[in-house]
């Protein structure tokens, strides 16, 4: 038996189907109609066998012919052929269903991009049926994020064989699509395939293809080439196009290619923005090239940009590395006259710096200036201060920034504690190790069993034993909660109480 296939492609005729032919033609037409339920659930006009005001309602192939029954009410019930799925196709294709811009509504709401699919060729079997631009666009778009690129690219042969006129956006979407798959051919290919759709190509299109080729390591020189003959498809690059070529140049090592980059862009009319500048900038840096970086920086003052603060912050880093403090200090010192108020990480980073050093007297100063410039110093900024100071043994110092600290909130680290009343004890000064002790449990601050026994140690090896064990008791009275450790230092308590309880015999 033959039957027929679309009128509007011709009459195709072809053996009956077997019968699992049969079975799979009937569920998906089945699974057809269901979804053209779910998704329009409302009743499509048929022009041909209806009235402009009547609508049929796909709930299952039987209900197709109860809408034809309707369109012809000399036909009785009695005298309706049983359901075949081959009648059930043979009508939709002789019906038009819906306009275009319904068949793109129930298209755009289908989960399933294959279902979407099928949605979009059965409506293209219907005789004088044209899709919208609008309905390509947007199965288009579905298969390609689905990863259906083969489907995805037939679409795209038809559009362009039906000469739709293309938008920019569609091919902005699909370089991305191919961008976010890894495939970089396939965006570059893309790119020049855009003319053939009469279409003209953008630098957003040459800039996104740019940001795909450079991200793949052996694609870099073709994206050179891009750059290099992007002119011949009407695109000019800008700024942001010398930009993306730069840091991949820069990451790859070959600074010399993008410093040629980048005084070329005055010669073709693109003026460098804060980001040329900060991407050649932190490319010297990595280099250990920081005077060239601060001569870039210099160029980009004099011609009245304002750097970010995120090129302050390498170049200071780069300068405190190679040790070249004073230099560091003069850059912070002259942001704010350049219109860029440093912040605290431009000071930290300085601080940092001169403590590594040694130079923490340096790092007081820095740290005076940020209260007159109204940045007040962090946790950071004041360990890192007092670590500096005891390094150096200034230990009065060292606790003064201490006890400041304390007062403002902010906890030092056990080991900086640590460090500084060991200073202190070496020195002889213990009584002010006690003292800090106890500022540290008024605070809230539990010392390490480390430093407790430092602290124990040293107060039964000196003479004045009553006047400091006395120091302890206040201590003790503090500092002996549930949740502090001092019983940890149970051995060298013990022995300091024997030793503070033979004292007193003796003494009796």
């Amino acid at each position: 038996m033959l039957w027929a296939a679309k009128q509007g492609h011709g009459l195709l005729l072809s053996k009956r189907p077997k019968a699992k032919a049969r079975k799979r033609a009937r569920r998906k037409m089945k699974a057809l109609h269901e979804a053209l339920v779910r998704s329009c659930n409302s009743l499509l006009p048929i022009t041909r066998h209806l009235s402009v005001s009547s609508t049929i309602s796909f709930h299952s192939s039987i209900n197709l012919h109860h809408a034809q029954t309707h369109a012809s009410p000399s036909v009785s019930p009695s005298s309706r052929k049983p359901a075949d799925p081959q009648n059930d196709i043979e009508f939709f294709w002789t019906t038009q269903i819906a306009s275009p811009s319904r068949i793109q509504k129930l298209i755009s709401s289908q989960s399933d991009p294959l279902l979407a699919k099928e949605i979009f060729d059965l409506a293209s079997r219907q005789p004088n049926f044209c899709h919208s631009y609008s309905t390509f666009y947007t199965l288009i778009l579905k298969l390609g994020h689905a990863r259906h690129f083969s489907f995805m690219e037939d679409l795209l042969f038809q559009l362009r064989r039906l000469r739709y006129p293309a938008t920019p956006a569609l091919f902005s979407n699909i370089i991305r699509i191919y961008g976010d798959a890894h495939l970089p051919e396939k965006a570059l290919k893309t790119f020049y395939g855009i003319v053939e759709f009469n279409c003209q190509p953008t630098s957003k299109h040459l800039n996104l293809v740019l940001g795909i080729l450079v991200a793949h390591r052996n694609f870099l020189r073709p994206a050179f080439d891009l750059f290099r003959i992007a002119h011949k498809y009407g695109v000019d690059p800008n700024v942001e196009s010398y930009n993306i070529l730069m840091k991949a140049f820069c990451y790859n090592g070959e600074i010399s290619v993008a410093y040629k980059l980048f005084n070329q862009m005055p010669k073709r009319e693109v003026m460098p923005s804060v980001e040329s500048y900060k991407i050649l900038m932190q490319a010297l840096c990595r280099k250990s090239q920081v005077n060239k970086a601060v001569d870039l920086l210099e160029d980009m003052l004099n011609k009245g940009f304002v750097p970010e603060t995120l090129s302050y912050t390498t170049l200071l880093n780069s300068l405190c590395r190679k040790k070249q403090l004073k230099e560091a200090y003069k850059l912070l010192c002259r942001m704010k006259v350049r219109g860029c108020n440093p912040n605290i990480m431009h000071y930290n980073t300085v601080i940092v710096g001169l403590c590594r050093e040694g130079r923490a007297l340096d790092a007081i100063k820095v740290l005076n200036d940020m209260h007159s410039n109204e940045c007040l110093p962090n946790l950071e900024s004041y360990r890192t201060l007092v670590g500096g100071l005891v390094d150096q043994g200034m230990h009065d110092e060292a606790r003064h920034y201490m006890e400041e600290m304390m007062l403002k909130g902010f906890s030092p680290h056990f080991s900086i504690a640590h460090s500084l009343i060991k200073g202190l004890c070496n020195v002889g000064k213990v009584e002010e190790a006690c003292g800090l002790l106890n500022e540290l449990l008024k605070h809230e601050e539990v010392p390490h069993i480390s430093t407790w026994q430092e602290v124990i140690l040293r107060i039964y090896e000196v003479d004045e034993m009553e006047r400091l064990g006395s120091l302890l008791d206040d201590v003790m009275k503090v500092e002996i909660k549930p949740h502090t450790r001092i019983v940890e230092a149970g051995a060298a308590l013990e022995e300091y109480l024997i030793k503070r309880i033979q004292a007193k015999s003796r003494k009796a």
